[in-house]
């Protein structure tokens, strides 16, 4: 069953049974009911066919309605079927009315709608009197009962254009926290990106050293007449293809983080709730209980987001990991003259002194894996590289022993970049 025939059967079985909830106000052969609320609210939350769906609800509802007179007693076959004829009448013309109108194309002006809708209510009902004058007994039409079906058209249309736009109003809000969701994601991947790209080019530095070094003896193994210089240049050729490889992985890189414009310009105190909301994921899938606090009244902006949350997720991860079961950690952010100051603080065991000037030596690590080995301890490292590249530093502050302290400072004219310019400036609020 598709699911155009699904909502078209929930369509007509609400239209019919709201149907029943009803006023009988000039007698017993004319009903107000909610079953046009239902079927109002269908036409314009569901993409249906307007006239097709207009016709097979009238004939339903009168099946429906026919059905309950047989089962409960109330009359028999043919003169129930010609007391609720007339209501097929009401849905097919509400359906033309609509179709007319072009209705659903308006249905981002709610006044306009529920107007529209109040008033093909009102054309419905008094072509279904009309017919129902003709088949059978009902009451005089009068401009009182012409001001009551009014009314009550324009009620119940109102009624269900405030419900469409409330549940679109909830619709819309809760697509656009999936939307910042996927792009607070996508914000934290491209920083993971930034680093892996950051390295690639330092590696790409020094596989171009390489080339010319390998290329220098293959001309020396020349002039001495010796040769190996052959394996030398296949050496030098192998070294090339390389740094081509590595060109079109970092140019690859590059690519994918060109699409996420939420790092183009994003202000320090969200990039710090951006780096905390991370790790308070990483400590959560870890089993650690860890209280997160931040502080950052900067009034900043910086487009530097990969670089910045690529050192500060280092930095925090590490002191997650660092914490054994239940413990704090603190990101504080502020200006010291013309330098921007990030902290993060943590209660875990801490370093000793006697280490301190070999933390951010490549390999070191208090950290072991789930099996027992000792962890790279290359994130630190990578941490103040970029750092650096930034003009800033990263160190580790003094009474680190009882919980680890590291201080990042970035030059505020570091901030935002234009473009591939070595122009660097910062904007506040």
């Amino acid at each position: 069953m598709s699911d155009r025939t699904r909502i078209l059967i929930v369509l007509l079985l609400s239209t019919a049974l709201l149907g029943e909830v009803k006023l009988n106000p000039f007698g017993d052969t004319f009903r107000f009911s909610l079953g046009i609320v239902a079927y109002f609210f269908g036409l314009l939350w569901f993409s249906v066919p307007v006239l097709s769906t207009g016709l097979l609800t009238g004939a339903f509802v009168v099946l429906f309605r026919i059905g309950v007179d047989l089962v409960t007693g109330h009359a028999g076959l043919f003169s129930s079927f010609v007391h609720h004829l007339p209501t097929f009448v009401f849905y097919l013309t509400f359906a033309l009315s609509v179709r007319l109108l072009r209705l659903r194309r308006q249905a981002e002006y709610p006044i306009r709608v529920g107007l529209v809708g109040g008033a093909a209510d009102i054309a419905s009902n008094c072509a279904e009197l009309f017919v129902r004058s003709l088949l059978v007994v009902s009451a005089p039409f009068t401009w009182k009962a012409l001001l009551l079906i009014a009314m009550t058209g324009l009620l119940r249309s109102f009624f269900v254009v405030g419900l469409y736009n409330m549940l679109s109003i909830r619709q819309v809000r809760e697509l656009g926290e999936w939307r910042k969701q996927e792009l607070e994601r996508l914000v934290l991947l491209n920083s993971s990106l930034y680093e892996e790209s950051f390295y690639m080019r330092k590696l790409m530095d020094h596989v171009e050293k390489l080339t010319r070094e390998t290329y220098r003896l293959y001309k020396k193994l020349i002039d001495r007449g010796l040769p190996e210089h052959r394996e030398a240049l296949r050496v030098a050729e192998n070294v090339h293809e390389l740094k081509k490889d590595l060109q079109r992985i970092v140019s690859g890189l590059s690519k994918l983080m060109k699409p996420t414009q939420a790092g183009d310009r994003l202000g320090i105190a969200e990039l710090c709730r951006l780096a905390l909301q991370a790790n308070e994921a990483y400590a959560e899938a870890r089993g650690r209980r860890i209280a997160f606090r931040l502080k950052a009244d900067v009034q900043l902006f910086t487009n530097r987001t990969y670089a910045l949350l690529s050192i500060l997720n280092n930095l925090l991860s590490n002191a997650v990991e660092a914490i054994p079961e239940h413990g704090a950690i603190d990101l504080e952010a502020e200006l010291e003259d013309e330098w921007l100051v990030f902290r993060v603080f943590d209660d875990g065991p801490g370093i000793a002194e006697s280490e301190r000037e070999l933390v951010f030596a490549p390999g070191y690590s208090t950290k072991f894996s789930p099996d027992g080995y000792f962890s790279t301890g290359i994130g630190l490292t990578h941490a103040r590289d970029i750092a650096g590249s930034m003009g800033g530093t990263l160190e580790l502050l003094p009474g680190s022993e009882d919980g680890a302290r590291f201080e990042l400072r970035i030059p505020i004219g570091q901030l935002l970049r234009k473009g591939d310019a070595n122009e660097h400036e910062a904007v506040s609020d």
